[in-house]
């Protein structure tokens, strides 16, 4: 006979454990134990039966596994907790003594153990346990960087310390001098939310989000005590990934870092390099000016540049015949293969393509000036990411700019982000716009400079090519932003292709009788024009005819409403009269006497019956194989079915939206 089980020593209830209990066994208070539990990954469980597990009769709502808490009993923290909780027990008890000098000794000792020798706790146990290699904490980086930028941006608050900001800061400066010097920024997206960045580091993707550089406003719903414990062990953990990045490509860690030039807005200025590597990058960038009123010449390496291009461009306007020869013969000899999906409804793939430069740097020779509008901090890292050495700024955007000259000639580019501006001219000829004045006047332009909106540097980095500055020109009606995160998949709706090549045969055909409908209107509205431009014309009428119109004064026309009614009655007619032509032809054997019609309605009638006739069998085809399905996969499929139906219908929307779009377009432009 089998030994008798008691009850609650097996099966649920052994194994989970409520979060009273957890923090009875562990003898520490609820928030040490959220602590404890976000920063070793142990999160709560739900069990199969809440009954068994609770072993009462109320009804516990937290459970954790068992195994989990017992291995949180041999947790050093949990010492230093105890720790705490003593020193904070004597504390209380010099004051309730009325000693309040041994209470400040003590208050003081723990707010400052690097003088005790005796730090609070660290975390470098828990990241070397959570995360044994050093891709598993690539691979949770994502979270970790969405939350140190989102802080770094935060204003200082009795829950939000400044210190704890700074940190934050510091970090990502760092990780952005490693994206910089590795050249490891692949893309990037402008968003409602923010600004999306995705890196790849050693092969993993990094994906996270920045926000915009606004003036953020500190809600009371949110509680900050438990982000401020992930932010915690995300500073840890982004301080050990820093360091493994830059001692693998040959950096100091950490960088030295100007204090002077942080409290001017330096930011990624303030940081210095040291290294191999660094030394390698210093000796090729430029010299930066500081916020002084130095004037910057042009560079002679880049005044060579300049020059050897313009000669080179002469020769290939002598030269041209010979080139485009050339070209087409390469062409011929060095096609490569393009990958095509294997199913009509396969996922498209990315097509190889020869590039004459390295997307990583893009920007290489280019000099940028930022005007003070535009968002310096987000430019001025993806430039230095994509290989630009030489930015200049305003003055009043910060320190660390190559040049804060508007006129220095070696600018090839310059970014804006204003409209055009009429500028009211005063008697002396100096042109003032309402905003604050420039050392250029408004709408006045640099000869050989290219202006370009902010969305240019995303859109060219993220298509890995320099895009037409005319389309982002200041002003310009710029083209949609589209997420280079989003895979195209065969039969939605892609932007970036013309309408007529991703539209249904049906929707065609309801575009071209739309055209006809429109045209016959606007003939309808040039018959009606000439109309009333006859009746204005003055015509000598004898007697009889001013009689006859004096009687028919007392008649207005139709109205609309009686328009519309007549036109239904004229449809109810000809239905009629087909009705009766059909049944006629039936009653005597002999064909349908066919109507004169226009061939164009008539072919697009005939593809009419062509497609629904197509669709017509495609249903029943359909019906006959789901009768094939069992009941557990017909349901399956029709669930299929009915996410794609929707998808469909919302593509169908955006096509109609944009052929709608371009129709008022095209109407402007007439």
């Amino acid at each position: 006979m089998g030994r008798i089980k008691k009850k609650g020593e097996a099966g649920n209830a052994k194994n989970y454990i409520t979060r009273t209990q957890a923090v009875k066994k562990l003898q520490i208070s609820l928030p040490d134990f959220r602590k404890l539990c976000i920063w070793k990954g142990i999160f709560p469980r739900e069990p199969r039966n809440r009954k068994k597990a609770s072993k009462s009769s109320t009804a516990s709502t937290t459970f954790y596994y068992a195994k989990d808490i017992q291995y949180l009993l041999h947790e050093p923290l949990l010492q230093k907790f105890r720790e705490q909780k003593v020193l904070e027990k004597k504390i209380s008890r010099a004051l309730g003594r009325g000693d309040v000098t041994d209470a400040s000794r003590l208050e003081r000792n723990a707010a400052r153990p690097e003088k005790t020798g005796k730090p609070r706790y660290t975390l470098d146990h828990v990241i070397r346990e959570r995360y044994p290699t050093f891709v598993d904490a690539l691979r949770d980086l994502d979270d970790c960087l969405s939350m140190l930028f989102l802080f770094a941006n935060l204003p200082s608050t009795s829950t939000v310390p400044a210190k704890m900001i700074a940190r934050c800061e510091r970090l990502c400066l760092e990780f952005q001098h490693y994206l910089i010097v590795s050249q490891s920024l692949r893309k990037s997206f402008l968003s409602i939310k923010g600004i999306y960045y995705q890196a790849n580091i050693q092969g993993e993707d990094i994906l996270w989000l920045v926000p915009y550089k606004f003036n953020q406003r500190v809600v009371g719903d949110v509680d900050f005590r438990i982000m401020g414990t992930f932010v915690e062990f995300y500073m840890t953990l982004l301080g050990f990934v820093n360091f493994r990045l830059y001692t693998s490509i040959g950096l100091k860690y950490p960088p030295k870092f100007d204090q002077t030039k942080d409290e001017q807005a330096g930011e990624l200025g303030a940081f210095k390099l040291e290294g191999n590597l660094a030394n390698a990058i210093t000796d090729d960038a430029p010299k930066q000016l500081t916020n002084g009123n130095e004037e910057a010449g042009p560079d002679p390496k880049t005044q060579a540049e300049v020059n050897k291009l313009i000669k080179e461009m002469r020769e290939v306007d002598v030269d041209g015949d010979k080139a485009e020869n050339n070209a087409d013969e390469e062409a011929a000899t060095d096609a490569i293969d393009k990958f095509e999906p294997a199913a009509p409804g396969g996922d498209v793939l990315p097509q190889p393509s020869y590039s004459g430069s390295d997307p990583e740097s893009l920007f290489a020779n280019c000099t940028f000036y930022l005007s003070r509008e535009t968002p310096r901090q987000p430019l001025e890292f993806i430039l230095r990411a994509f290989g630009c050495k030489r930015i200049g700024w305003d003055a009043t955007l910060g320190e660390g700019a190559y040049t804060t000259n508007e006129r220095d000639p070696s600018i090839t580019h310059q970014i804006v982000d204003r409209p055009v501006i009429q500028a009211a001219m005063n008697e002396e000829g100096d042109g003032k716009d309402n905003q604050t004045a420039q050392k250029l006047a408004p709408n006045q332009r640099m000869p050989g400079r290219i202006y370009v909106q902010p969305q240019w540097v995303w859109d060219s980095i993220n298509d890995g090519e320099m895009k037409r500055p005319d389309l982002y020109a200041p002003g310009a009606q710029l083209p949609p932003h589209l997420s280079p995160f989003v895979q195209n998949t065969q039969g939605a709706y892609d932007p970036t292709i013309p309408l007529e090549e991703q539209q249904t045969e049906g929707e065609a055909l309801e575009d071209s009788d739309e055209e006809v409908d429109e045209e016959g209107d606007e003939d309808d509205l040039a018959v009606k024009q000439i109309e009333n431009g006859a009746d204005s014309m003055d015509i000598a009428r004898s007697d009889d005819e001013e009689d006859e119109e004096g009687d028919n004064d007392s008649f207005g026309g139709f109205s609309e409403d009686e328009k519309e009614a007549n036109e239904s009655e004229d449809d109810e007619q000809a239905a009629e009269l087909q009705y009766q032509r059909e049944l006629e032809a039936e009653l005597t054997g002999k064909p349908i006497k066919q109507t004169p019609s226009n061939p164009q309605s008539k072919a697009k009638a005939e593809a009419r019956k062509k497609l629904a006739k197509a669709a017509k069998e495609e249903a029943e085809e359909l019906e006959r194989a789901k009768g094939m399905l069992s009941k557990k996969k017909r349901k399956l499929f029709e669930q299929m079915q009915y996410t794609n139906n929707k998808k469909s219908a919302e593509d169908q929307k955006l096509r109609q939206k944009r052929r709608k779009l371009e129709k008022q377009k095209a109407r402007a432009k007439a």
